[in-house]
């Protein structure tokens, strides 16, 4: 006797309520911060699933999964938000300080309701050019070494940068964690005490371990341009909204 033909199995069509997404990539559209900081934070056990810490970051977050992350329930950010700030000296790029120091969150709560963060660093004496999103796949982006995104500094020194050392640190100063390799280096307002520095890594202290290794020290250093923004109309201490054109150009940006 034949068996009876099988049946088909039945394929049922996904519905918004079934999708998923990996817990990283929600942490980064909740605007927390970036996919690869998302990750790290999973790793580290800082982030609740349904009331339980979760270390995957390529677990399935589903409609039904409440995530938490400081005791606060994360929510998809519906409205992104881009801020382009000129910061001041003295001001941590963070969003909190253990040690009450002011940051650059301070310097924008209480007129921006969305949680945004700084995409990158620039340290506490280091002023100019910083970008401030709860976009985390654009902070990804801008962020990771790959897509050699560019940053211009104007720096000046306690004393005049010889030939020697100007060619040398076109050619690459070898620091301890690597090879420094800069992208244009030329003397500034034709001083030779001034710089301007083009790079795109974003290793810590980066610009100021290149003039410290050849024993200069760095008196001034600030950021004038950054993945083609720069500082034009927007004063010291001051932020602005990006234009829906730059948004845009950012999300397309391709360094030459």
């Amino acid at each position: 006797m034949k068996n009876p033909p099988r049946s088909k199995p039945r394929i049922q069509s996904p519905t918004p309520e079934a999708s998923t997404t990996r817990l990283n990539k929600f942490i980064a559209h909740c605007g927390v911060c970036s996919r690869r900081e998302a990750a790290d934070l999973v790793k580290q056990g800082h982030i609740l699933v349904n009331g339980k810490v979760e270390t995957n970051p390529s677990y399935m977050v589903q409609s039904i999964d409440q995530v938490s992350y400081q005791g606060k329930k994360l929510k998809k950010a519906f409205v992104k938000v881009y801020l382009l700030m000129n910061k001041p000296k003295n001001v941590i790029t963070t969003l909190n300080d253990e040690r009450g120091r002011k940051t650059v969150y301070d310097l924008i709560k209480m007129d921006i309701p969305e949680r945004v963060y700084p995409v990158g660093r620039l340290d506490r004496n280091t002023t100019g050019l910083l970008l401030l999103t709860n976009d985390g796949d654009l902070a990804q982006k801008l962020s990771h070494p790959s897509h050699r995104i560019k940053k211009l500094y104007h720096v000046s020194l306690d004393k005049h940068l010889t030939k020697r050392d100007f060619e040398q640190i076109l050619a690459g100063i070898p620091l301890d964690d690597g090879i420094a390799e800069v992208d244009s280096l030329a003397y500034a307002n034709d001083k030779r005490d001034e710089v301007g520095i083009e790079i795109h890594s974003g290793k810590n202290r980066i610009v100021r371990r290149i003039f410290e290794k050849l024993g200069y020290e760095v008196l001034k250093l600030d950021r004038v341009l950054f993945a083609g923004l720069t500082k034009k109309n927007l004063p010291r201490g001051r932020y602005r909204h990006l234009t829906d054109q730059e948004v845009i150009q950012l999300k397309h940006f391709r360094s030459n």
